[in-house]
């Protein structure tokens, strides 16, 4: 079996573009991948056209290791944007692989490691600014089923926050606490936003609401500091989804820099990096929930990942709260019900996309506003965007 075509399809969700990824086979069997990174979904696409297309036709796609091993080795300069390229073909040709075996590709990767795969809800506050709006849209995500919910109480900090920005930021972990009750997992995403310093000062404030998890407090880019605010709180530490070689995730979990380890398996070389990964996180005793902001494709790779891996901890779930038209893009499988994910059992990925509902969803340039922009305050999903109009 050899690929003779590959072909990329761009559709618009929003505040985000998608880029899904099409192989085709000389027997016709196709397998789909996705490519997506935000605000640079055109140029992906470029660098499929030009330099990863040539090399993937005519290779076979069982030749993982040689394939995008050969790939990430001579892309040379690395990086998040053509490796979110490579990862779109990779995933796509282990999508062949289970088509051709007749196989789910969680059992290629591993087999059924868990009896129930639970879900963590992000996205769904978008637009909220106040306590009472964090709050109210909290109980609602509870109510749907979900046991863990993330979001970000930080506003635009970079770096430095008063003490009125402090207050604050922990009136709406507290206001969320309260409205979900005891159970409930909340974690805490900081993007980055602050120094050690600061970072250690806020998640003392935070520890009374017993957060699951303070992800990204620091700049993911410095491993060294996300240790240092590591050991100096008792909070669980998440990070990786800003990391992109298996070098990186070798010192992150060599220093035991984190806690959970949260690899985005479309950013990182694809699914087979991504078990590699994990393998190294869990002879750490590190756990992974990996990072998933974009679109079905991805989610649907990353659950295959989730079933098949032994130390899976959540995996994030964006599904719930985005555009109504989400679900269109693709068919065959609708894999979140109720705060957790049901076991694909397809052959493939077992989704195929839906050319025509991408095109009926075209791409918008530049829609994804900046994390230190007021805009991503008020426009972080569509879906909240069209309630409060």
């Amino acid at each position: 079996m050899k690929i003779k075509r590959v072909e990329t399809f761009l559709a618009n969700s929003g505040v985000r573009n998608y880029l899904f990824v099409r192989l085709t086979t000389e027997t016709g069997l196709t397998g789909v991948g996705e490519a997506s990174l935000e605000w640079q979904e055109e140029t992906i696409e470029t660098l499929i056209r030009e330099w990863v297309e040539r090399r993937v036709v005519g290779v076979d796609p069982f030749d993982i290791e040689a394939v995008i091993g050969d790939m990430i080795r001579d892309q040379y300069q690395g990086g998040a944007t053509i490796l979110t390229a490579i990862s779109g073909v990779e995933v796509a040709m282990w999508d062949l692989i289970g088509k051709a075996c007749g196989q789910p590709v969680y059992k290629l990767l591993g087999g059924r490691a868990h009896d129930r795969v639970w879900a963590y809800a992000n996205g769904w506050y978008g637009g909220a600014q106040s306590p009472r709006d964090f709050a109210r849209r909290a109980k609602d995500v509870v109510a749907s089923g979900y046991r863990a919910l993330k979001f970000d109480p930080f506003a635009t900090a970079w770096k430095e926050m008063t003490s009125v920005e402090m207050d604050e930021a922990e009136a709406r972990v507290a206001a969320v606490r309260e409205a979900v009750g005891p159970e409930p997992s909340l974690l805490i995403e900081v993007h980055g936003r602050l120094s050690v310093r600061r970072a250690i000062e806020m998640g003392r404030r935070l520890e009374k609401y017993r957060p699951a998890l303070y992800e990204e407090p620091v700049t993911p880019n410095s491993i060294e500091l996300l240790k240092e605010v590591k050991e100096a709180l008792p909070l669980p530490i998440g990070a990786g989804e800003r990391l992109c070689t298996l070098e990186d995730f070798y010192r992150c979990t060599r220093m035991r820099a984190v806690d959970v380890l949260q690899p985005d398996l479309c950013h990182i070389g694809g699914l087979w990096i991504a078990k590699k990964v994990a393998a190294m996180a869990q002879a750490q005793d590190i756990q992974v929930a990996p990072h998933v902001s974009i679109g079905p494709v991805a989610l649907c790779a990353a659950l295959h990942f989730d079933w098949s891996t032994p130390n899976l901890w959540l995996q994030e779930d964006f599904s719930q709260y985005d555009v109504p038209w989400r679900n269109d893009l693709v068919g065959g499988w609708n894999p979140s019900r109720q705060g957790e994910f049901m076991l694909p059992e397809k052959s493939g990925l077992g989704i195929e996309l839906d050319v025509d509902a991408c095109r009926a969803h075209p791409y918008k340039q530049n829609t994804f506003p900046s994390l230190w922009d007021d805009r991503w305050l008020s426009e972080f999903t569509q879906k909240d965007k069209q309630e409060d109009d």
